[in-house]
């Protein structure tokens, strides 16, 4: 058994957190009253369990019933409570749309890296109000997300016969608007290859807080379509293609956290907190 005791947070989206509530009935609540901290309320109750002996937290990025939209949620307030009860990995579930014709509706993706196109939401802890993250973090953003934990994954579905793939940059937007045909044009040309409005900041945010951060991103519409793709997206067409593969992505999550238990964790973990200790003290020391 390592030093560090894993402990998983599941990010749900798109109606995931009610089948995980009523199959798991063995999840109990940690009111969102309670689960305040220094950056507000998060987005739902922290719903607490194990699966596979591996004790898990359950957050709603959206709140019950979908009732937040994706600028308004308080990725930081979200975030900061899968640390502070603990969280050594978090595993987020998107639905995405594809910019490219290699990634049909239904496919399961494994992004490695992004592009940011928020404005309005705050993206840093060290913003010089908190008393945990104090300093300056210049963060490297390379890798994006937690490569074995994504590799992990992948594995996963690969036992359970589910396709996956694994590699693709995706675009984050604002929201809550979807794109316009020439915008979709013009994120296909800098290399998107899937597009959603949850990823930035919260894929920032989990690494600064020293969380190991993968996503499984849920393929539900061709966004704007393209010139030989007849296709528009619509909100009910996302919601229904998500809701059709909620229990694959279950399946996915289930089998990916036991995978995860079976592995020493100790050495990943302690790379990235002394790594953020000297980011943030070089990151002083350049100050003054």
């Amino acid at each position: 058994m390592g030093k560090y005791k894993i402990k998983i947070g599941i990010i749900a989206g798109c109606g995931l957190d009610k089948s995980f509530k009523e199959d798991l009935t063995y999840f109990s609540k940690i009111e969102r009253e309670d689960a305040t901290n220094e950056y507000g309320l998060p987005s739902s109750s922290l719903y607490t369990g194990t699966i596979s002996g591996v004790d898990v937290v359950l957050l709603i990025r959206h709140g019950s019933g979908y009732k937040v939209s994706a600028t308004d949620v308080n990725y930081r307030a979200n975030i900061e409570a899968f640390r502070v009860v603990g969280c050594t990995h978090i595993l987020a579930t998107t639905a995405c749309g594809s910019l490219v014709k290699l990634f049909s509706k239904e496919q399961l993706v494994i992004p490695d890296s992004f592009i940011d196109r928020t404005v309005h939401r705050k993206g840093t802890f060290y913003d010089g109000t908190s008393k945990y993250y104090s300093g300056i973090c210049n963060l490297p953003m390379e890798p994006s997300f937690d490569p074995h934990t994504s590799q992990i994954v992948e594995n996963a579905a690969k036992k359970l016969e589910i396709s996956i793939k694994k590699g693709a940059t995706i675009v984050a937007i604002e929201g809550p608007r979807f794109s316009s045909k020439a915008e979709s044009y013009m994120f296909r040309q800098w290399g998107g290859h899937l597009i959603n409005m949850t990823t930035c900041p919260e894929v920032f945010l989990a690494k600064e807080a020293g969380i190991l951060y993968t996503s499984i991103a849920m393929v539900t519409d061709y966004d704007c379509g393209s010139d030989d793709i007849a296709d528009n997206v619509h909100p009910v067409d996302v919601f229904n293609v998500f809701k059709r593969n909620i229990n694959k992505i279950k399946s996915v999550l289930i089998q990916t956290i036991e995978l995860i238990s079976q592995e020493d964790w100790d050495q990943r973990i302690d790379d990235l907190k002394v790594f953020y200790i000297d980011l943030v003290k070089s990151s002083v020391t350049l100050s003054s």
